[in-house]
């Protein structure tokens, strides 16, 4: 069995809100994150999606440890770091597989969530990052619950693409000529070579 973690971050403030372009300063409002269990053949037998306000957080950290495989989205450049400040561990040195670097990797810039989700898998963000800060600053329950819902469905969005992309190789954007372009990438997971046995005689 293979475990997945696939997870999302919003912050309490902006980029322009702080004096550095550091993501560590920004503040962690919430954490969504979709676990699951794949089989042999990568089909999903159980998953569940939870999200962690900032009280929450020391009962999420050993989800992310135990995980196979962390996958975000500008995860390594950005939830990443700011998640770091909240975790004594290193939080960089556990599984992560980051689709933007990868795709960043591939043609040589980045491609946003949005973008690729639109032409790959005929969907799209239900919100806006500035949002999700502005509903934090409201504090009241029914922005509270924008924001989560927002968090979450990014990482639905995000759960979608990749599995589309492992499956089929391939995602696709529009290029600045508006036609729409294939990336063919491989999200599959590194072949462990067993060591063979050695025989007693």
């Amino acid at each position: 069995m293979i475990s997945e973690l696939i997870f999302d971050v919003e912050t309490k403030k902006l980029f322009s809100d702080i004096p550095t372009d550091d993501p560590g300063d920004l503040g962690v409002s919430i954490v969504s994150v979709y676990t699951r269990m794949l089989n042999d053949v990568f089909d999903e037998v159980s998953g569940e999606m939870r999200s962690f306000w900032e009280k929450d957080f020391p009962s999420m950290w050993p989800l992310f440890e135990k995980a196979d495989r962390i996958i975000g989205f500008n995860s390594l450049k950005f939830d990443v770091p700011a998640l770091q400040p909240y975790t004594a561990m290193n939080f960089l040195s556990l599984k992560h597989f980051d689709i933007m670097e990868i795709v960043r990797q591939k043609i040589g810039r980045r491609i946003g969530l949005s973008a690729l989700a639109k032409e790959t898998i005929g969907d799209d963000k239900t919100d806006v990052g500035t949002n999700a800060v502005i509903y934090w600053a409201m504090g009241d329950g029914e922005s509270l619950e924008k924001l989560q819902r927002y968090c979450e469905a990014d990482v639905a969005l995000t759960r979608d693409l990749y599995d589309f992309g492992r499956k089929n190789k391939l995602l696709k954007y529009r290029d600045k000529w508006n036609n729409v372009t294939t990336i063919d990438i491989d999200f599959s997971y590194p072949i462990v070579k067993k060591d063979p046995q050695i025989g007693l005689f």
